[in-house]
């Protein structure tokens, strides 16, 4: 089977033939490829071929595919039942290892998260934190910043990055006007539009809510200090600061953002790398806010497969063998290719910046760095699609869409990084040569 006919089915039976519009290639154009296997640094399509991962399922593969300690998790959580609808020893497990592992980010000698709840996908945990900071402050407004993503609920989708800056979507039809206005969209790392914001509407918002460093409109990092600012300002004003970790969570160092640049937050989301390639999210915070919860509090919040066995097991054995050589593996392999992507790019005369944060980066095509969304989508985006379709016909699979961030793993040995260098110089030139469509 090749991958058009499988697109050509799929779409017959799937709305646009996907079950998440990124995956749809609509910003690169060309049928996306169907994968059928993966296990170290690369993928397989239907075809048959090979490609190096730069995607590693959006983040979570921070150990690459079918790692052994990982399969052998799941394999005998499997052997044991795949959902009980009831509480298991391994969720406390994993809650325990996420708080020891956020333990060192404390405020004022607090820990910043002492209990988590486990959830399903990130929307999810993003969801639940807006509702649990509502509950705790009795306010309704929500700020969030321009490019930003925060799953596809309805108050958080406007302006939201990731799949709608993709497509070009300001916001989705469905989301009622109502809902939608509870929500104030800042530029990020704008603080004289958070203050203007707070000065008229400070005693009614709930909660700021921000990606500990922006990786859904490209990568764009906070400003220096730019994180901590959001934590006073909203305190001064009696709200509360969300800090989504979802992407970053366990990525960016074993404490993820946070771990290296420790701020107030008052609500932490995680997914992804918490699962280890399952189905599972969380949010966590101090034991004062999460007591708010049901079945403790009035905010209530619940779900038949939280916490399910299979998608624990997953990510209790990637946080266990996530010690300080993956990182350091993770680090190096960023940096290499980064730094190759962007050598390649100025050697083939391409008008671009490299944008990293931490060990996710991505490529803005415009001669300087831009840190707000409006100034991402001031690019010659239309150059990404030969670029990236250059590297997949070399055998390198880049995220589908100039807006995404690329992901490496510590699966990534010295062959996988250097058929990827190989590649980039003539999908440069792809790139230099492109045309607006």
């Amino acid at each position: 089977m090749s991958n058009e006919t499988a697109f050509t089915e799929a779409s017959a039976v799937i709305p646009g033939g996907v079950n998440s519009p990124v995956r749809a290639f609509r910003s690169v154009g060309g049928a996306p490829r169907f994968l059928v296997s993966g296990h170290g640094p690369y993928v397989v399509d239907v075809e048959g071929r090979q490609y190096v991962d730069l995607v590693c399922s959006w983040g979570p593969l921070l150990l690459g595919h079918a790692h052994p300690a990982v399969l052998d998790a799941v394999h005998a959580a499997v052997d044991s039942g795949l959902s009980f609808g009831a509480s298991t020893p391994s969720e406390t497990e994993l809650a325990e290892a996420v708080i020891d592992r956020l333990a060192p980010v404390a405020v004022g000698g607090t820990p910043v998260v002492e209990q988590i709840r486990l959830v399903s996908t990130g929307t999810e945990a993003t969801m639940t934190a807006i509702r649990l900071a509502r509950g705790v402050t009795g306010r309704s407004l929500v700020v969030k910043f321009a490019g930003h993503y925060h799953g596809h609920s309805d108050g958080l989708l406007a302006d939201a990055g990731s799949g709608l800056a993709t497509l070009a979507l300001p916001a989705s039809a469905g989301v009622p006007a109502e809902i939608a206005a509870q929500t104030l969209v800042l530029p990020y790392n704008d603080r004289d539009a958070v203050e203007a914001a707070f000065a008229s509407y400070g005693d009614r918002i709930a909660a700021i809510i921000v990606e500990a460093a922006a990786a859904n409109m490209g990568v764009v990092a906070p400003a220096a200090g730019f994180n901590a600012f959001l934590a006073s300002t909203a305190h001064a004003a009696g709200a509360l600061l969300i800090v989504d970790e979802v992407l970053t969570g366990f990525r960016e160092s074993a404490a993820g953002w946070l771990g290296l640049e420790p701020v107030a937050a008052d609500i932490v989301t995680f997914g992804k790398v918490i699962g280890g390639g399952m189905p599972l999210a969380a949010l966590g915070a101090r034991r004062e806010i999460m007591v708010h919860l049901a079945p403790l509090g009035p905010v209530y919040q619940a779900g038949t497969l939280s916490g399910n066995p299979v998608a624990v097991a997953a990510g209790l054995a990637t946080l266990r063998a996530a010690d300080a050589a993956v990182y350091a593996r993770v680090d190096e392999v960023a940096g290499v290719i980064s730094t190759a992507a962007d050598e390649a790019l100025t050697a083939a005369g391409v008008d671009h910046v490299l944008s990293r944060a931490g060990n996710l980066f991505s490529i803005q095509f415009r001669p300087t760095l831009a840190t707000d969304y409006a100034g991402v989508q001031k690019q010659e985006a239309f150059r990404y699609g030969p670029f990236f379709h250059a590297m997949l016909d070399a055998g390198v699979s880049l995220p589908p869409s100039a807006y995404e961030a690329w992901f490496v793993s510590a699966a990534h040995d010295d062959d996988a990084v250097s058929r990827v260098l190989e590649a980039l110089p003539a999908a440069a030139r792809a790139a230099a040569a492109a045309v607006p469509a």
